[in-house]
């Protein structure tokens, strides 16, 4: 299976809002599947499940698939994988993630917290990622502490052996810190900032990780 894993330092970093603008740049040269096989936190509207973060990256894919396919697992506590399914009576384990991430055009798969956090029993984000052979895209938050963040995430991934594709600094607010620099300097990852109002750098920098 041929395709990226998107993880990051934890909740709230932006997984979802980099993963969405990297399935569409990779989409203009290949098909792109997308999977979130959990979700937390789910709504439920006129008694149906509606996901949040799978339906944002089943809008970005240029293949259509049923949201059902993208996010196998959907839960309405919000809490982690492994803790919200264990409240619906619906014990998840790895090889029921590993199931729900198959595809058989290039993938994107998108974690549900943290590279640490639980995904389900006994499994944590960094188990699937693992088991899927794919490369990560780490994305952080680029802000005061980004660097003790990003090499944290890039240290537990090399501990399990697995390649980063690079590590994107999300720039919500846009700042002087040499958040890039230090990580270079400090690992081997390759680094790409996303700022809104530079999404021509943003692009080029992908283009050159991707090709």
């Amino acid at each position: 299976m041929k395709g990226l894993f998107i993880s990051g330092s934890g909740t709230n970093v932006g997984k979802t809002f980099i993963a969405e603008r990297l399935i569409r740049l990779l989409s203009k040269t290949r098909s792109v599947a997308v999977r979130k096989p959990v979700e937390s936190d789910c709504k439920v509207v006129n008694g149906m499940l509606i996901t949040h973060d799978a339906v944002a990256l089943q809008k970005a894919s240029n293949i259509v698939e049923n949201i059902n396919n993208v996010c196998r697992y959907q839960f309405t506590q919000c809490s982690s994988g492994e803790s919200a399914s264990i409240a619906s009576d619906k014990v998840l384990g790895l090889t029921d993630l590993v199931d729900a991430c198959q595809s058989n055009n290039y993938v994107v798969v998108e974690g549900a917290g943290g590279l640490l956090s639980p995904i389900a029993l006994d499994t944590l984000n960094i188990d699937l990622a693992a088991t899927l052979k794919l490369p990560l895209v780490l994305v952080i938050k680029d802000e005061l502490g980004a660097v003790n963040q990003a090499l944290l995430v890039i240290k537990v991934a090399e501990q399990y052996n697995l390649k980063i594709a690079c590590v994107v600094l999300n720039q919500i607010i846009e700042n002087t810190l040499d958040n890039v620099i230090a990580i270079k300097r400090y690992s081997d990852c390759k680094v790409v900032i996303y700022n809104e109002k530079k999404l021509d750098l943003f692009e080029s920098e992908i283009d050159r990780v991707f090709t």
